[in-house]
């Protein structure tokens, strides 16, 4: 049975707290596991959320400060020492190889497994699976940043009254979908396009063109509210964004879905930025992510 979920391991902002780790992300799309932005202490996190080593296909950083990606050391040498059956490709930005190496290489440990290096260095396609299409953005921030997108290709839904009318039904249906066509009527015909799912990972950026691309129509963003409105002065300074500023963002974009998170330690309510992102007119379905939580991607439209 194929799974599309999020499985949220850490949402703490440079500091960690009493009940937020370190960041850390795990997208499960159908049969494979994409890991976001490993912070410190994610090996712990996944253990507590029940994600294994084997579940990792992918490993995607945005950037490379230490809440992002300080848990590449031990996250790789899990991998490694749990002899994942599959190679695991790794994208992060090119400018900050020097960091992915010393990570990767922090301490000595027996490699078992192929770890398939895949730098981004410019916007663009980073590859293309039977289950998605994987683009990255470049994001606005001190050091070089990128966003990531997952597309699904789109696929065709049957309609019963169109292929009813046209005396199709039991094996011919999927006569019909393999083939494309069926004594004279083509799957167009009795079928109409079905959206593909989509999903944004934005985060440490100011708002910028790569943040409205990549959450442009998903069904699911996750997306960085480092600080409440009142500072916002604080957030441009420093390169994030602020509640009302995300909810703008997937508002515009017509989000389904949205996951704010990347909080900052100064702020002790979370009901706070659910308040904002409405005020700023978000009317999607809203979560405010906390450790260990597991957000469910869409249905499909």
């Amino acid at each position: 049975m194929s799974v599309r979920e999020l499985v949220v391991l850490g949402t703490a902002s440079q500091v960690p707290t009493r009940h937020r780790n370190h960041n850390g992300y795990l997208l499960r799309w159908d049969g494979e596991g994409i890991l976001f932005d490993p912070g410190e202490g994610t090996q712990r996190q996944m253990l507590r959320a029940g994600v294994a080593a084997h579940d990792i296909g992918r490993i995607c950083v945005t950037h490379f400060h230490g809440d992002h990606s300080l848990g590449l050391a031990g996250v790789i040498q899990r991998i490694n020492l749990d002899r994942v059956p599959h190679p695991v490709t790794a994208h992060y930005p090119r400018s900050g190889r020097r960091f992915f190496d010393r990570l990767r290489y922090a301490t000595a440990y027996r490699e078992t497994v192929e770890i398939v290096e895949a730098p981004v260095d410019a916007d663009g396609v980073l590859a293309t699976t039977p289950g998605y299409t994987l683009h990255a953005r470049r994001l606005s921030h001190p050091v070089e940043s990128y966003g990531y997108r997952l597309t699904e290709p789109d696929g065709r839904r049957m309609l019963p009254d169109r292929l009813a009318a046209h005396g199709i039904a039991g094996p011919d249906v999927g006569r019909l979908q393999r083939a494309g066509a069926l004594g004279g009527v083509r799957l167009e015909d009795v079928s109409e396009v079905r959206p593909g799912q989509r999903f944004a990972f934005i985060m440490d950026t100011r708002m910028c063109d790569g943040v409205h691309a990549l959450a442009e129509g998903c069904d699911l963003l996750v997306i960085e509210s480092t600080f409440l409105d009142e500072d916002a002065g604080l957030a441009a300074e420093h390169g994030h964004l602020t509640a009302g500023q995300a909810a703008a963002a997937a508002r515009d974009a017509q989000v389904r879905h949205l996951v704010l998170t990347h909080f900052s330690q100064r702020y002790s309510d979370p009901a706070e930025f659910e308040r904002q992102a409405r005020a700023a007119g978000f009317r999607g379905e809203l979560t405010v992510a906390h450790d260990l939580l597991r957000v469910p991607v869409p249905k499909r439209r």
